[in-house]
């Protein structure tokens, strides 16, 4: 038998159509750009931002880091717009969704896109691979818990 207090909430998700769209592209965009910028100050510290920016053709840092933080927004926005729904669950979930999600990045990115983008080996672990983990982690870490922030107060 269920309370009349299970049985409202119930009715609630049934029939809650969950953040907006705008709080969603918000949650995304400032999520991936703070955790884009703390990310990227760890890329400069270990000098990848030259060859971020050989993605667009260019060797310099900064055209590299504002590569970096476009990407680091669209990357926000891939995980809030469908599934801001897990984002609303809490900080502790929304921690560990956003580290996991950093981790997929991870491979992603660096392992599978990246290289085949710039015609080198696929899924290479280097002496990099630990700190480019840790940061992709790191981003998704404060990804999840700013976009959750916003997506609380968008409600």
């Amino acid at each position: 038998m269920s309370s009349p207090h299970s049985e409202t909430r119930a009715k609630r998700s049934a029939t809650d159509p969950g953040p907006s769209i705008g709080t969603r592209v918000l949650a995304g965009a400032v999520g991936g750009l703070a955790g884009g910028i703390v990310f990227g100050f760890l890329m400069a510290t270990m000098g990848m931002l030259g060859m971020i920016a050989s993605l667009v053709g260019s060797n310099s840092a900064i055209v590299g880091f504002l590569v970096h933080l476009t990407i680091s927004i669209l990357i926000g926005l891939t995980l809030t717009v469908p599934g801001a729904g897990l984002l609303k669950k809490g900080l502790l979930i929304s921690a560990v969704v956003g580290i996991v999600y950093g981790m997929l990045w991870w491979v992603l990115g660096p392992l599978l896109i990246m290289p085949t983008m710039m015609g080198m080996p696929l899924f290479t672990l280097d002496a990099g691979s630990g700190a480019s983990l840790m940061g992709h982690a790191v981003y998704g870490l404060i990804l999840g818990l700013v976009a959750t922030l916003i997506i609380r107060r968008g409600r």
